[in-house]
Formats: structure tokens, sequence, C-alpha cells
């Protein structure tokens, strides 16, 4: 019986830091600090469901198969989300194991491979904006353009970059073996990257596509599927700030889902970096979540005991 859920979304600096070069040690290091803090999660009595972002990592893929496709054929964004969602999955599941080991704790640990169902006629495929993978010259995008269909859009002083479609998700695919599991007592990796896109066909066979699924907005439906109490966002900050890097930027220690709406409308949160974030708060609570917490990785079990972060609640 699960009595105290929590869902938590891991932020890119969890499994690698600014400026490191991403070797799988660095990788692996970064992991097990952050196992570390979970399982003090876990030891306050929590069930714990972990989500992750994976951009980095699949962007090197993405760069190994464009440096490679004279040598072996190119692999479809799908399978690379896929491939990314197992490589930090088995060090989540070998890093939580030897920290709950450490503590003394009993606890199975699995990663589940998951697939995020989004809407074949979500406005976003007409729409890509989610750049993607490495940056190239104005010549290089020409050509793929061309030969690949893809969409290409310049980023200033750094050349040009490839977007893909950003559908909403819909429903977890393994959301059932997800719960299932859950209820068992493991904890829980799932939706790795928001999961991997997929469509149903009328007779509802999938079909993966290009795109990428906010992670944020897919932490928010994991945390419904699994009926969790609460959603700890956790990113590279210790609050939610309103003027965030401008002169009086003011740290908020709790909003209300009609305040937080007040601030998106003003455009206090970006929409590349917090804005996802609160309006994945928003739709949890809307749907019935008591809570969701936002702060940094080393302030998340001070941020569930009230002592530190942003509080959003209904």
């Amino acid at each position: 019986m699960v009595e105290k859920a929590v869902v938590v979304a891991l932020g890119g600096n969890a499994i690698l830091r600014h400026q490191e070069m991403g070797t799988a040690e660095e990788q692996l290091a970064n992991v097990r600090r952050t196992s570390r803090h979970i399982v003090d999660i876990i030891r306050e009595g929590y069930d714990v469901i972990i989500t992750h972002g994976n951009g980095p990592q699949v962007g090197d893929i993405l760069l190994r198969n464009e440096m490679a496709k004279d040598t072996l054929p190119p692999m479809p964004l799908d399978i690379c989300g896929a491939e990314s969602q197992g490589m930090i999955g088995y060090m989540l599941q070998q890093s939580l194991n030897e920290a709950l080991r450490e503590a003394g704790l009993a606890r199975p640990v699995v990663a589940v491979l998951t697939q995020t169902l989004v809407k074949g006629d979500d406005p976003a495929f007409g729409n890509p904006t989610k750049p993607i993978g490495p940056f190239y010259t104005a010549m290089q995008a020409k050509r793929l353009m061309v030969e690949k269909g893809w969409k290409m859009v310049q980023i200033r002083g750094r050349g040009y970059r490839r977007v893909v479609p950003s559908p909403r998700p819909v429903t977890l695919v393994e959301g059932e073996v997800i719960n299932r599991l859950f209820r068992g007592g493991a904890v829980v990796i799932a939706a790795g990257g928001g999961g991997i896109p997929v469509v149903a066909g009328q007779d509802g066979t999938l079909r993966g596509v290009e795109g990428v699924v906010d992670k944020d907005y897919t932490a928010a439906l994991l945390a419904r599927l699994a009926d969790a109490d609460d959603l700890l966002i956790l990113t590279d900050v210790d609050y939610v700030f309103l003027n965030y890097g401008c002169p009086g930027q003011q740290a908020l220690r709790e909003m209300t889902v009609a305040e937080a709406k007040q601030h998106l409308e003003a455009t206090h949160f970006p929409p590349g970096t917090m804005g996802p974030k609160i309006e994945a708060a928003i739709a949890f609570l809307e749907a019935g979540g008591r809570r969701v917490v936002i702060t940094s990785l080393d302030s998340a079990g001070d941020a569930l005991a009230g002592r530190v972060g942003t509080w959003i609640h209904r």
C-alpha cells in the first residue's frame, strides 16, 4: 500500500553538469550523487517514481549518427530517444540499488522503457519548434532541408539547428505496468525524456514519430496516472523567481494555481525554461494533485519538508 507517493522529475544537471564533456564516468558520478538525494526522500517515508530529461544524451546520439552516416545507417529520432532512455535508466538503476543498499533499505528498482501516446493531428506537427541535435553551417542546413525535409532554424552566433515537433502527451502506453510495479513497492524509473512519442493507427498499431515530448508535461501526466500526492520538479535553482536575472528578482515561496496563471500571463516564466514547469504544475493540481514543489536537486529533501523551494497548491 502506497502511503506518500511522489513523482520526482530530474533536471539535466542531475545527469550532466554544465561544462562537463559528458563522459560515462562524469554522468555516472552525477547519477550516483542524485541517487543519494532520492534515497533520502525514500528514507522519509515516500514512495517514489522517477522521470528525467535526456536532452544532452539524445543530442550526442544524433551527432554520432550524423558522423557515422557514411558507414552505418542513421536511426530515426524515436529510436534514438529509446536508446537514451535505456542508457540513463541503466545508470539510475545501478546507482539507486547501490544507494539503497548503503542506507539499509530493501526496495526493488526498475526502469521501464516508456512510450508516450500523442495525437497525430496535434498542431505541433505543423509547427516544429524544439531544437535538437548538432549545429550546422548554412550550406549543410540547406542540403539537409532538401535531402531529408528537415526544418532548420538559425541560432545567432552558433549556426543552424534542426527543430522538431513537440506534441502534448495524451497518456503513457506502459502506464498500467508502471502503476503495478509502483503499487508493488518498486522504485520505478519511467518516461525518460518525456517518453518516446508514438501515434496510434485506426487498428491500434503504434508508430514512432519524429518529435520530442516536453518532459515536464509528461512528468505531470505520470503523476496523475500514478495518483501521486506530490510532484517534485528539480532544476538548477532553489526557487521560482519573478523577474529572474533582473535587478529586484523575487523568490516565490508559494503560489496558488490562480497566482501561477497570472504570472504566466504576465510572461514571468519563459517558454523555454520555467514556463513548461509551471504549466505542468497547474495541469497536475487541476487534475487533483495535492502540491507541486520546484527546487534544486541539492535541496530536494528540504523542499518536501517545507524548508526551501517554491510550493504550488490548489
